[in-house]
């Protein structure tokens, strides 16, 4: 099959290689290129990994923050060359895949404890 190993020597040179190790739980930041019209700029959106899914290529983060009061759930593609950079800040410990619950949790009762490394 010609045509799989055409897409996924593609893949292969889309794969970023400067991606740091984290995990749902995590608090990172990322560094998000922005175009307004004619100009870009880079808007870092702090905020939870609630979710990492997908593999290669479409792997995607879903990470959660308040912003005004109200919870923004912002999903972004890992290698996509609009992520300019991913930094953790603080690394969470947790014990499931899916931190979805903590969408029902308000305030104190949606900290996650600081794991120890």
């Amino acid at each position: 099959m010609v045509t799989v190993d055409y897409i996924r020597e593609l893949e292969k040179q889309q794969i970023k290689e400067n991606i740091p190790d984290f995990r749902p739980g995590d608090t990172i930041v990322v560094g998000y290129r922005i175009t307004e019209g004619d100009k870009t700029r880079v808007q870092n959106i702090e905020g939870l990994v609630i979710a990492r899914q997908g593999g290669s290529v479409r792997e995607t983060v879903t990470i959660r923050r308040i912003s005004h009061g109200e919870g923004v759930e912002i999903t972004f593609p890992i290698h996509s060359p609009n992520v300019e950079y991913i930094k953790v800040k603080r690394r969470g410990k947790v014990r499931r895949a899916k931190l979805y619950y903590i969408r029902e949790k308000i305030g104190k009762a949606a900290k996650i404890k600081e794991r120890q490394e």
